[in-house]
């Protein structure tokens, strides 16, 4: 259902019956994870986090990384700060 790399490639599927009794699957909940950071990147103004995610792990789709690491659940709550000390972690962890 996810790609491999994936923020949700290693959550639970769960499953649950309709009211006609078929079964229904779903994503368990996703809680952030502690990701300690390596360094720090300072947004430039108009940057979006897969081009940081890029620079770093030569993969954008590796973005979420960056999201756990500054506790955002969406690109966008950190791009809307330029200036701000992005926490870059590890590509895995």
């Amino acid at each position: 259902m996810f790609f491999k790399g994936s923020r949700y490639a290693n959550v639970p599927t769960l499953e649950i019956a309709d009211e006609e009794g078929r079964a229904r699957r779903y994503k368990a909940l996703r809680f952030i994870p502690e990701t300690p950071a390596r360094l720090g990147h300072k947004l430039a103004d108009e940057e979006r986090l897969d081009h940081v995610a890029h620079r770093y792990y030569a993969d954008a789709e590796r973005f979420w990384r960056i999201c756990d690491a500054n506790l955002a659940t969406w690109p966008v709550d950190l791009e809307s700060e330029p200036g701000r000390i992005l926490l870059i972690p590890p590509a895995e962890g």
